[in-house]
């Protein structure tokens, strides 16, 4: 069961304890972080071994060598500072529209929880500093297209990287400025250089993807549970039969997921009279009513083996090379590599097209009268100079269609990079990206359900072959959504309609209706 994230007000950072909910409560909400006291003397030890192998000239790799491919090359103890700050404005090449500022303030939070951990080489003030950031709402203006998914997120973590030291751009209070102006009117004093291994403690890791993703996954559990009570409504309108949700049906497969769903649509369905009124009508329904148990438990899941895999992440260390104290190692590894998230993140953005196109199927059933156990013609009171909900459905098809084009798995391609050094990348930024939007489509489409939904209704009662009553929790959110969206009695501009309905899916504020009448709805 998911936690509401905007109740949660403060986080501590420890490298260990990040979930989902309170990394969206950071990220989204704006809960105030804390810098864990276990954490700062970790990094401090860890600083000093960085400090020890440097002025003992050991070959380590991005302390006294080069980055990628340039690791052949040494450099002195005296250019390992100019090194990392190098990495940062040499790196900085990302292009395309801007991450949006809860993905970057995530990206932040992300990059200082690892660098937590002490294992990382780099001085407290630059977790401290990243701290700061969040606290006070400077965030880096990062350009979204440019990560291979390893070496990490190099590209959008360098642009992040850059207002520590008083260059890039960065977004604070509302104005887009450069990053030192940015800085300065947020009280947070930049720094001058970075000092050895720090231009690959703030750039590799897979922070970006991590953040864009872990905010595409909490979006989309949110419309799973959504689906399910959209799709319940739908069920009422179109007469479905109850029979598919005897749990008897359900245990005897043993799909956890579509365990739970049925349970979900057979007391979000209790106490409708219509439906009371229906269930001789025929011996079974379509597929679009009668298997989304099996469809949205399917997607359900999957995403408890994408949650499973981001809150490993979260709190996952993902530079490289990492220093070990008890014996001084320094050892390079591939922890900056995306995979482990890129397939979650192609999961997610497939899981969640599912929910996307079961629900524009029963769109369809509701408009077309060859399909709706006898609701209006695309639910008009006078059909012919009215079109009703005709373009409704042909909306949520067109997005359906374009999270087909968008859920081809990105992990699967790969091209190599840093003369063949880096020759097998995840493509796992993409796959996050693309996810993220994947969700905000079908967050539209079962916005247009549901609309679509509170007219048949309507129609339904206006017909009155089944009574009038619906289900207790539906009558409460058909009232809410009838306080802000009319009957859809005659033509009109229908898109403030959607564009209401919209409103209301993303918010969050339908739940909260259904958790007052089934408090455990998960």
């Amino acid at each position: 069961m998911i936690m509401n994230p905007s109740a949660i007000q403060d986080t501590a950072i420890d490298g260990h304890s990040l979930t989902l909910e309170s990394f969206v409560a950071v990220a989204r909400f704006g809960a105030k972080v804390t810098l864990s006291p276990d954490a700062v003397e970790a990094m401090k030890k860890s600083r000093a071994l960085a400090e020890k192998i440097a002025s003992e000239g050991r070959v380590a790799y991005g302390i006294t060598t080069g980055f990628g491919d340039f690791q052949k090359v040494a450099v002195p103890e005296e250019m390992s500072n100019q090194l990392s700050t190098n990495l940062i404005v040499s790196h900085c090449t990302a292009t395309g529209d801007p991450f949006s500022e809860e993905v970057v303030r995530g990206m932040l939070l992300l990059r200082a929880n690892a660098l937590c951990v002490g294992v990382s080489g780099v001085r407290p003030v630059l977790v401290e500093m990243m701290v700061e950031m969040l606290n006070k709402g400077v965030v880096p203006v990062v350009p979204q297209k440019g990560s291979l998914g390893s070496s990490g997120d190099l590209a959008p973590l360098a642009h992040m990287g850059l207002p520590l030291l008083g260059k890039g751009q960065a977004m604070y209070q509302g104005e887009v400025l450069p990053g030192a102006e940015a800085m300065k009117r947020a009280g947070i004093q930049t720094l001058d250089t970075l000092v050895s291994k720090e231009g690959l403690g703030i750039t590799n890791g897979t922070c970006a993807m991590t953040s864009a993703g872990a905010l595409a996954l909490y979006d989309t559990i949110c419309a799973a549970q959504l689906g399910d009570v959209i799709g319940s409504m739908t069920y009422e309108a179109l007469t479905g039969l109850r029979n598919a949700f005897d749990p008897r049906i359900h245990q005897v497969r043993g799909q956890k997921g579509q365990m739970l769903v049925a349970e979900n649509m057979k007391r979000l369905l209790e106490g409708s009279e219509i439906l009371d009124n229906c269930q001789n009508d025929r011996v079974q329904d379509a597929y679009a009513l009668r298997c989304i148990p099996q469809i949205h438990g399917a997607v359900r899941d999957a995403l408890e083996y994408v949650r499973d895999k981001v809150e490993i992440e979260l709190n996952a260390v993902t530079d490289n090379p990492l220093m070990f104290l008890e014996d001084e190692a320094v050892i390079s590894g591939g922890n900056f590599h995306g995979e482990p998230m890129a397939i979650p993140f192609d999961t997610l953005g497939i899981a969640c097209s599912e929910l996307a196109n079961i629900s524009e199927r029963r769109t369809e059933r509701m408009v077309n009268s060859a399909l709706s156990n006898g609701l209006t013609p695309f639910l008009t009171t006078k059909a012919g100079v009215n079109s009703g909900f005709m373009i409704v459905q042909y909306s949520a098809a067109s997005m359906v269609s374009e999270n087909k084009v968008l859920a081809h798995p990105a992990s699967v391609d790969s091209i190599p990079s840093s003369a063949n050094q880096e020759d097998i990348v995840s493509m796992g930024t993409t796959s996050a990206r693309k996810a993220g939007w994947i969700v905000q489509n079908t967050f539209s489409v079962l916005a247009d359900e549901l609309l679509t939904a509170c007219q048949a209704i309507d129609i339904r009662r206006n017909l009155n072959t089944h009574g009038q009553g619906i289900a207790p929790v539906h009558e409460a959110l058909f009232k809410h959504i009838r306080e802000k969206i009319d009957f859809y009695e005659v033509d009109r501009e229908i898109w403030p309609d959607i564009a209401q309905m919209e409103k209301m899916v993303r918010s969050g504020e339908l739940l909260e209706i259904v958790k007052e009448y089934l408090p455990d709805f998960q």
